[in-house]
């Protein structure tokens, strides 16, 4: 009966969306320091582990069960930090290993919009590093003068992405450096393509073994590609369809556990990555198209940093993008990934390199949208915010 006594505690947050995603954003200062006691924390505020996430802020999907943890940066040449966090609708996990180029583009405007960085001209240009891998890169927001004299983040603008409706102000993100973000190179295997024979994890899971060509790469995302038409499928389907459909799922999630140890991951099967993706010709004019699961869901679109890794496949010659990607000529590679919901624009910046796949890439930048859906505070039970060290 003790813990009707204490009121729960609030915590500042900004509710917004980033990208194609959307959750709570917090001043790292006001989480709690040690790892294990914020992590408590997060789960009550995303009402995670509950398939609905009733008790909390998620969004019972696992594009809105994420998390963002901002702070000013002690390190030279970088403004701001950002700590990404993916919790899951069903699972009492928080794992903060990959980026998410989504909430990333939401960084900025928090940091502004609570007072951590001060604009100073019509657009603010910040360098934000993401704690999760290391990775840097360089955002500008748009920060016109209001009527009152005071500059604000306007998300009002002309800017479109698939995923997410209307239009916005215009946020681009030029990633400094991507390859290796969790894995130990952009091509953890050494190879750009690798023939890999999948053996059923469980006799029950009633699939023969199959072989099937894919390129594991990480350049933002630790991503493994691989042709539809090698698992069956046109890679035109729903993600709908795709979501229902068991017998594929089964077999993705094969192949994903299997290469992952590959991929020098270890066992995944607790972890959100490597994100799993299906290629096929373009339909709309495009490079290419896309279905990714991340992992075990398809996603109604793509991540960021997956365009960027899917992209950076498309330039190296002999990946399964080869013969199935619509290429430009020239260095710079301006690539249209198409995905369920239409289609996501990066360009890159390439160079011939004497590696597995003859080039490297030098620049990734790409537009993106914000917006901020909420501010106040989230409450959280006393008896979690008391359950460990606050100091």
């Amino acid at each position: 009966m003790d813990r009707f006594k204490h009121p729960p505690h609030p915590v500042p947050c900004l509710y917004m969306r980033g990208g194609t995603s959307k959750g709570p954003f917090f001043n790292a200062a006001d989480l709690p320091r040690t790892t294990a006691h914020r992590d408590r924390v997060l789960l009550a505020i995303m009402g995670s582990p509950d398939q609905r996430q009733i008790d909390g802020l998620g969004g019972a999907h696992p594009l809105t069960s994420k998390v963002g943890i901002v702070s000013r940066s002690n390190k030279s040449g970088v403004d701001l930090d950002f700590l990404f966090a993916q919790l899951q609708p069903d699972k009492d996990t928080v794992d903060t290993t990959p980026n998410c180029g989504n909430m990333l583009a939401a960084v900025v405007p928090f940091a502004l919009q609570t007072g951590m960085v001060k604009a100073v001209s019509d657009t603010t240009t910040l360098r934000v590093l993401t704690l999760n891998t290391e990775m840097q890169c360089d955002i500008t927001v748009q920060t016109p003068m209001g009527p009152d004299g005071v500059r604000f983040v306007d998300d009002a603008g002309d800017a479109r992405i698939d995923g997410a409706p209307g239009t916005s102000a215009p946020i681009s993100i030029n990633f400094l450096d991507t390859a290796g973000s969790v894995c130990n190179g952009l091509l953890p295997t050494g190879r750009v393509k690798d023939r890999i024979t999948v053996q059923p994890n469980d006799k029950r899971t009633g699939f023969e073994p199959f072989t099937i060509d894919v390129t594991c790469i990480d350049n933002g995302m630790p991503l493994v590609l691989f042709k539809a038409s090698d698992m069956g499928r046109t890679g035109y389907e729903s993600a709908q369809d795709m979501n229902a459909d068991t017998d594929l799922k089964t077999r993705i999630e094969a192949l994903r556990l299997q290469v992952a140890v590959l991929m020098g991951l270890g066992d995944v099967s607790n972890k959100n990555y490597p994100k799993m993706t299906l290629i096929a010709p373009p339909m709309h004019g495009g490079a290419l198209t896309t279905r990714s699961f991340i992992p075990h869901v398809c996603h109604d679109a793509i991540g960021v940093l997956a365009a960027v890794t899917v992209g950076t496949a498309c330039v190296l010659q002999g990946s399964v993008c080869d013969g199935v990607a619509v290429m430009q000529a020239g260095a710079q590679q301006a690539l249209s990934v198409e995905h369920p919901t239409g289609e996501f624009s990066v360009v890159l910046q390439t160079k011939a390199a004497d590696v597995p796949g003859g080039f490297a890439v030098t620049q990734a930048a790409l537009l993106r949208t914000a917006r901020l859906i909420m501010q106040g505070v989230a409450m959280v039970p006393a008896a979690i915010w008391n359950s460990g060290d606050t100091t």
